[in-house]
């Protein structure tokens, strides 16, 4: 009786090891884009910490979820769609619950003035979100328009007149 119960458990274990082998997809995906991904929640919220969460959930997702991803590129974008969505998520949270990030609070007890590029993430991530994704995807992760357009799911001339407008309310401000 015991060996019976001895041998039914190493095959469930051996079945277990099996099942995390075959599912590599969320790991080596983590290794290939976790700066990535993080950047980009980053971009988004505006706040490290969050960041490192959203990016968290992103990777859960992928690993419970477990999409259909035909290549790298088709990875790379599912991955950067669920970090975008993840950041809206939470930015419409905060706005409706009214509350300060831990970024906002430390501006408003520090006097120290913040360097140029910390001024200009901030004014990008003061824009409305459709012009604020299409200036980050450009500029800090160097897509071109129709690649932003694909990921997106927007017409090529959407995307270059939301770059253009954004670039424009940017210069205004």
């Amino acid at each position: 009786f015991s060996i019976v119960y001895i041998i039914e458990g190493l095959l469930k274990l051996q079945k277990d090891v099996m099942k995390m082998k075959e599912n590599t997809t969320a790991l080596d995906a983590f290794r290939k884009y976790k700066n990535l991904v993080l950047r980009t929640a980053y971009c988004c919220v505006g706040d490290y910490s969050e960041a490192e969460d959203i990016t968290q959930e992103v990777f859960l997702t992928l690993h419970n979820k477990q999409p259909e991803i035909r290549d790298d590129e088709h990875l790379k974008a599912w991955l950067l769609r669920c970090t975008m969505n993840r950041g809206r998520n939470y930015r419409k949270s905060w706005k409706q619950k009214g509350r300060l990030s831990l970024d906002e609070i430390a501006e408003l007890t520090d006097e120290k003035t913040e360097c140029e590029y910390g001024e200009l993430r901030n004014m990008v991530l003061a824009l409305p979100e459709k012009y604020a994704v299409v200036l980050y995807l450009y500029y800090y992760e160097g897509y071109q328009i129709p690649e932003i357009a694909r990921l997106l799911g927007k017409r090529t001339s959407t995307v270059g007149s939301l770059l253009r407008r954004g670039r424009e309310k940017l210069k205004s401000e």
